[in-house]
């Protein structure tokens, strides 16, 4: 485990650190899932702000979750990677709920 995980880990222990954590989630899935499927697709920034006309440093700061993308913005981003953006809205279950279900 890295050091950045171990001191992730210490910190997520505070539960108010954890609620703010918590509530970044769907910014960190966005950031990771626009990674991965850019390096899935061996495309470098610069070749995805050519498909889509947004600046490679734009890509960049988006990445590094210092953008907030519309959904226009990410609708392009998706296209030049070659796939469609979905977007979902999923119920929340109490965790205990969801290990009550399970057995």
């Amino acid at each position: 485990m890295n050091d950045f995980r171990k001191q992730l880990d210490k910190k997520l222990q505070n539960p108010k650190y954890k609620e703010k954590w918590d509530a970044h989630e769907p910014v960190f899935q966005v950031i990771k899932t626009l990674i991965e499927a850019r390096k899935k697709k061996s495309m470098t920034q610069k070749q995805l702000a050519e498909r889509t006309g947004i600046t490679q440093p734009d890509i960049s700061r988006l990445e590094n979750g210092r953008g907030n993308p519309s959904l226009r913005t990410l609708n392009n981003l998706a296209r030049g990677l070659g796939m469609v953006l979905k977007v979902e809205f999923v119920d929340v279950k109490p965790e205990k709920a969801s290990k009550k279900e399970r057995s």
